[in-house]
């Protein structure tokens, strides 16, 4: 097994030594040994830092990621998660689609006024009823506050 040192592997992988040290904290990859004060890490290192890059772009935490790794370092991965941000990602590109569609709109419309135009008001309407829905989900209810 060729063996890389850190330097060689920020360099060839793109990603800085100390979010190589970072990932090794957390579990995504693991050096070796070391060359001085220097970690080595096994080529297939490489692989395994090109699956972190993916489901960062996913958008997988790196938690997440970590739990997809067995202990001996195979990935494991849950194909269950990985339909469930598939099924996530569409939601939040039909979402993204409608919000470019109603920019280009404002864009484009030759109202005297947004706020004249029925179309403009109407992804208004549904920018503020998505913006409420989200913020329900997200957030856990409060108690009400009661002025003295």
């Amino acid at each position: 097994m060729r063996e890389l040192d850190i330097a060689e592997v920020a360099q060839r992988s793109g990603l800085a030594a100390s979010t190589l040290r970072y990932y090794e904290e957390k579990g995504l990859i693991a050096s070796i040994g070391r060359h001085g004060l220097r970690r080595v890490f096994g080529a297939e290192v490489l692989d395994r830092l090109a699956l972190v890059a993916l489901g960062r772009a996913a958008g997988f935490s790196l938690e997440e990621m970590a739990r997809m790794f067995a202990p001996d370092g195979r990935p494991r991965i849950d194909r269950g998660a990985l339909a469930g941000k598939a099924d996530e990602l569409d939601r939040t590109i039909r979402r993204l689609g409608a919000v470019s569609r109603g920019l280009r709109h404002a864009a484009a419309c030759k109202a005297p006024s947004h706020m004249e135009c029925p179309t403009f008001r109407r992804i208004l309407k549904a920018a503020a009823a998505g913006a409420l829905e989200e913020t329900r989900q997200a957030k856990t209810p409060r108690p009400r506050r009661v002025p003295a």
